[in-house]
């Protein structure tokens, strides 16, 4: 099997107060699997996270993607490429099983793609992103547990991979969504700049 993708492995680690345990924290186009019982979050927007569990092997994972499909596949780092769904769930897959997990024990539980600013909801970025993991994960076979996708909120989602327990927060604080707004309005900036360099532009 191919080596974990480099610079793509979340490594922000820290002391989770409300779990009273060690947890990681996953930015956008990161990934994490793990046996050890550790709380594994992130904060999306538009992006979807895809939380894959196999509780008989006790193995967990997540992943945090910001568009669904790269329409160039081939022409990008590794890294670069984890930002696209496609990508992103098939080395989250790949690692799940690389770490004792069987693919018939899968289960999905997946959030995310809301549409915090107005050119989101314009670009269909949250929808497309849901859309496209719910289809993924029908044509690979493993079942969504649980899900809670679309809407006007950011979300906060925690992973407790022993459990598979999902715990999920609609993020209404000023501080919070003006965090979340920061990284769509950077999102929006990068899809400007690979629209302008085909020569289109976003409408």
């Amino acid at each position: 099997m191919s080596a974990a993708v480099p610079g793509a492995i979340a490594s922000h680690h820290y002391f989770d107060r409300d779990f009273d345990r060690m947890a990681v924290k996953l930015l956008p186009s990161e990934y994490y699997v793990t046996a050890v019982d550790t709380v594994m979050t992130t904060v999306l927007g538009s992006c979807v996270a895809a939380c894959l569990i196999d509780r008989d092997a006790g193995v967990a994972g997540m992943n945090h993607f910001m568009l669904p499909e790269d329409g160039e596949p081939g022409t990008r780092g590794q890294a670069e490429s984890m930002r696209y769904g496609a990508y992103a769930m098939d080395v989250l897959i790949r690692e799940l099983l690389r770490a004792g997990a069987r693919r018939d024990r899968l289960q999905a539980k997946v959030f995310g793609g809301a549409a915090v600013l107005a050119n989101m909801t314009t670009l269909n970025i949250g929808d497309r992103n849901a859309d496209f993991v719910l289809r993924y994960l029908e044509t690979e076979r493993i079942t969504v547990a649980a899900q809670d996708l679309r809407g006007p909120h950011a979300r906060r989602v925690c992973l407790l991979p022993h459990s598979g327990k999902a715990v999920v927060r609609k993020l209404r604080a000023q501080v919070d969504v003006q965090s979340v707004q920061r990284e769509e309005g950077e999102l929006l900036r990068k899809l400007a700049a690979v629209n302008k360099s085909k020569g289109s532009c976003l409408s």
